[in-house]
């Protein structure tokens, strides 16, 4: 028996042996081994550039028959199902994105993040999980990463150490390598839902109830100018997107995103999507370019899909001179720290305006703050929706009209509680009433439960 045949011997069948770990697709650290032998081989056998310039079915179908004859030729017992499942981690090696290719093509899975070569981990359902995915080394998943870039003109070297863009299919990706991150390079993936998160997906997930959806709709339809806050991953542009059905057919909508997330149900819908500067650090379009440029193009609406930066100033000019019912997002612990981050990007973008009129413009452009959190079984609720009622002295003041009552957690370890009215009537009531928007339900008329 050749050495060959011996590691086959070993690392045969899907589940391993000898107490070992796997990955959601099964395989033991001794079949990735094996992986990486037979891709190594098909790398000094075949022209890869050739085949990469193929339609994909076609090349795929090229890699995994000279992996199947390389298997047969080495390990004439691997047969069946655990011949399928070398050939096609194979195939993955050479034409996509290695170890990782089986997370990225799971419609389950939402996040994908690599730390070193054996620390892989996904986020499925709000939920991380360890993977026994593994990588070679380092340069293995700095050559992941250089296949990610590539299609997109970009590149991540000493002379550019972090880079981020978007996928083709509107994933966002990350990936940062030493010396900037000294123990190992790592590439992060937030996969882009091509599914339509719907208000009523989202009552069925507990993220919102009935009562607070009937309300987000008269919000929207009220031109209610509103910020979605929250932390990372909270579901703030999920959130976004379903309320965005509720936004007049008839209206022409502009949205400004760095990178393009949205994915808005009306048919006036312009998309703008901020650019990064190119290798020579030229040509950058910032959010605020973008904002700017907006304002000339007679939008009814216009959606910031998430403010970071010195546009929250344009931004909250635009909600005061007429183009009311507009929508953002902002990074944030709370509904308060929300109006706090939009000051703070103002004043760090070096206006020369007193901190009075900022909070006075605040006060003037925002109504509603919807904020969310994600729990600790990886649910992702509102936890809160607060009123800007005005100005008391130097501070803006908020009024919660809904507020979450946590009840504990279950025996399965589930978040239990929902968001409830306050029963406080919200100032701009009479505004919605005038411009016809009613409640099928009283929702201010008193405490509930």
């Amino acid at each position: 028996m050749t050495k060959w045949q011996d590691k086959f011997k070993d690392a045969t069948g899907p589940s391993g042996g000898n107490g070992r770990r796997y990955n959601q697709d099964g395989l033991s650290e001794a079949q990735w081994e094996i992986v990486f032998a037979v891709h190594q081989r098909l790398i000094d056998e075949m022209d890869a550039s050739a085949i990469e310039k193929l339609p994909p079915n076609e090349s795929r179908d090229i890699v995994e028959k000279a992996a199947r004859a390389i298997i047969r030729e080495v390990a004439p017992g691997v047969v069946g199902v655990d011949r399928d499942l070398f050939v096609s981690h194979v195939a993955d090696e050479v034409l996509g994105l290695g170890p990782i290719e089986g997370m990225i093509v799971d419609p389950s899975i939402s996040e994908v993040m690599v730390n070193a070569p054996d620390n892989v981990y996904y986020e499925r359902d709000g939920v991380l999980y360890l993977s026994n995915a593994r990588f070679r080394d380092e340069r293995h998943i700095v050559r992941i990463g250089e296949r990610i870039l590539s299609p997109l003109g970009r590149r991540v070297d000493e002379s550019s150490p972090y880079v981020d863009a978007r996928l083709a299919d509107g994933s966002r990706v990350n990936i940062i390598i030493p010396p900037v991150a000294p123990k190992s390079p790592t590439i992060t993936i937030r996969k882009f839902r091509t599914d339509k998160y719907t208000m009523g997906d989202l009552m069925a997930g507990g993220t919102v109830t009935p009562e607070l959806s009937e309300f987000l709709n008269a919000c929207v339809k009220g031109r209610l100018n509103t910020v979605i806050s929250g932390g990372t991953g909270t579901g703030k542009t999920t959130l976004l997107n379903a309320m965005s059905a509720y936004l007049p057919a008839t209206e022409r909508i502009v949205t400004i995103e760095d990178p393009a997330e949205l994915r808005l149900q009306q048919p006036h819908v312009v998309s703008l999507e901020a650019r990064p500067p190119n290798l020579e650090g030229k040509h950058e379009v910032t959010q605020r370019d973008l904002v700017r440029n907006t304002l000339r193009m007679r939008p009814d609406r216009i959606i910031v899909g998430e403010v970071r930066g010195s546009e929250a100033f344009d931004m909250m000019q635009a909600m005061n001179t007429g183009h009311e019912g507009s929508m953002t997002t902002v990074h944030a612990n709370s509904a308060r720290d929300a109006l706090m981050r939009v000051e703070n990007m103002i004043l760090m973008a070096g206006f020369d305006l007193p901190v009075r009129a900022i909070r006075e413009q605040m006060a003037s452009a925002l109504h509603i703050v919807v904020h969310l959190a994600r729990f600790v079984d990886g649910s992702r609720k509102v936890i809160g929706v607060s009123e800007i009622s005005g100005m008391e002295g130097q501070i803006v003041t908020m009024q919660d009209l809904f507020r979450f009552r946590h009840e504990g957690v279950d025996a399965e370890g589930r978040v239990r509680g929902q968001i409830m009215p306050t029963g406080i009537q919200p100032r701009f009531l009479e505004r919605l009433t005038e411009m016809g928007v009613t409640f099928a339900s009283d929702l201010f008329s008193q405490v509930r439960g």
